[in-house]
């Protein structure tokens, strides 16, 4: 019944989507009107810190950017400073601002005390670019990526990918934004960054007595925090000084799934997902984020509003104890919008919006099947020294994807942006309609995702598939494909664990 109350939400058809509708999100029956596990911020009197840009030195026609990993010291609650990690700073790090075909190289030098990498989720790379487990950094030593920009624009992210330690590296603070900007942006959205335009990262954290950050209880799913952060920052607010602003949504918890909204019940439109752009503006109340995935919204404001985006309490398809344990009871605000005495018009926005075309099923060379089950794909546990599946290059495939397990998971793949051609059957809603690298998997659900695979210069380094609840991917919920002509060669010994 679980599972079926969620479809009947996640699946309605363009022509019955109507404004008011859960989108994605379904409706949780008898949930507590109030969490009772989070420390809801008692006002939202700090504002909203705004990520600042990396700046890149010119060296020839390549960008050339420098990150350094580091460890450092942070006040986020009242309690006292904790020890986090970040990138160019004690937490999280600066936005790496792209343009469609530059070419860049990053200088990633680990200055932690592990091991770690640095991915870029949801950016088209090589795979020796793509900073996942194959691509380790160890402390003092620098990592120099180089590529170029083959997407439209997008809202993506970077985030450590080490085998079996990613959960606890992203949750101690490393992760950031990647904006992909083109020159197809309609000029009717909002584009001055952390003007009418702000990248919002949330997370979930918890601290001990003192203001320690601390690992969170598992409960299944992975590591749920009692404290809601934006930026990093608890009880942030946007000063707003026009009519439309733009928010960048990313879910960067480690395991936590939200639902989307503002208060009163008042709608937004939905611009982008994960790898860009829909094809028109969506008129929502709700969206579903899991653990990775992107939304861009417009926010339309009169002035002295006070509105705030709020997540909703939800069903996620599984048994109501399991919904629990995974807080998708729990209800809370998660950022306040103050608007000014007087604001700057906006624009009538576009009826359609450039989009990329979704490839053609008759197109598709390969249909693959991937069953989630408890901490494996396919029966499989992750294995460094293995190569799941072999992509030939320049190629449309079919992804058959199912949750055959009892609790939540989700589905992310490097390397691509998928289309979801429909769910058990039905075509996907409005809000799933768009590219995307991540999607949420009910139980007992089937989504067929296509794609597009490019060519690869390093078939000997693997993609990776996984869920991207952390804990589970650390425990084995991953496998690897290799782009490649044939049998790709074997993995380098050093690679192998």
């Amino acid at each position: 019944m679980r599972r079926r109350q969620f479809l009947r939400v996640a699946v309605l058809s363009a022509g019955v989507w109507g404004v008011g509708s859960l989108a994605g999100c379904g409706s949780q029956e008898g949930s507590a009107s109030g969490s009772r596990s989070i420390t809801s911020a008692s006002e939202f009197s700090t504002a909203l810190p705004v990520p600042p840009l990396l700046e890149a030195a010119k060296n020839g026609d390549i960008s050339h950017y420098s990150m350094r990993l580091q460890a450092g010291t942070s006040s986020i609650v009242p309690a006292g400073p904790s020890t986090t990690w970040g990138i160019n700073g004690p937490f999280l790090g600066p936005t790496l601002r792209l343009k469609q075909g530059e070419k860049l190289r990053v200088d990633v030098k680990n200055d932690l005390p592990e091991t770690t990498s640095l991915h870029w989720h949801g950016m088209r790379v090589p795979a020796d670019a793509d900073g996942g487990p194959h691509s380790e950094i160890a402390p003092g030593e620098t990592w120099s990526p180089e590529w170029t920009v083959d997407q439209p624009a997008a809202t993506l992210w970077y985030h450590p990918h080490p085998h079996g330690k990613t959960e606890s590296h992203v949750y101690k603070g490393l992760g950031g934004f990647i904006i992909v900007d083109d020159t197809e942006e309609p000029t009717e959205f909002p584009h001055e960054y952390g003007v009418d335009d702000f990248p919002v990262i949330i997370q979930d954290k918890s601290f001990d007595e003192s203001g320690e950050l601390v690992e969170a209880n598992r409960a299944g799913v992975g590591m749920l925090g009692n404290t809601i952060l934006t930026n990093g920052t608890h009880g942030a607010h946007i000063e707003v000084g026009a009519q439309r602003i733009r928010l960048r949504l990313l879910n960067g918890s480690t395991a936590r799934t939200y639902c989307l909204g503002l208060t009163e019940d008042r709608t937004f439109e939905l611009i982008a997902t994960d790898g860009g752009r829909l094809a028109a503006p969506l008129q929502l109340d709700r969206i579903l984020l899991s653990p990775g995935e992107r939304a861009e919204i417009l926010v339309s404001l009169n002035e002295g509003d006070t509105v705030r985006l709020r997540s909703f309490a939800h069903d996620l398809g599984v048994a109501t104890s399991r919904n629990r344990d995974a807080g998708a009871e729990d209800e809370f605000d998660v950022l306040e919008l103050q608007a000014s005495s007087t604001l700057r018009a906006a624009p009538a926005l576009p009826p359609t919006l450039p989009t990329a075309t979704t490839p053609k099923e008759s197109s598709a060379a390969q249909t693959r099947e991937f069953l989630l089950g408890d901490n494996t794909i396919n029966g499989e546990s992750m294995d460094m020294s293995r190569i799941d599946a072999v992509v030939a290059p320049n190629t449309v495939e079919i992804w058959e994807v199912e949750n055959t397990h009892s609790q939540p998971h989700n589905f992310h793949i490097h390397d691509v942006q998928f289309r979801i051609l429909d769910i058990d059957g039905t075509p996907s809603p409005p809000d799933l309609a768009g590219p995307k690298d991540t999607v949420y998997t009910p139980p007992g659900v089937r989504f067929r995702l296509i794609m597009e695979f490019g060519e690869n210069r390093a078939p000997e380094i693997p993609y990776m598939f996984h869920c991207h609840l952390l804990w589970h991917e650390d425990e084995g919920m991953m496998g690897q494909f290799s782009i490649s002509e044939g049998t790709p060669p074997p993995l380098p010994a050093h690679h192998q664990h």
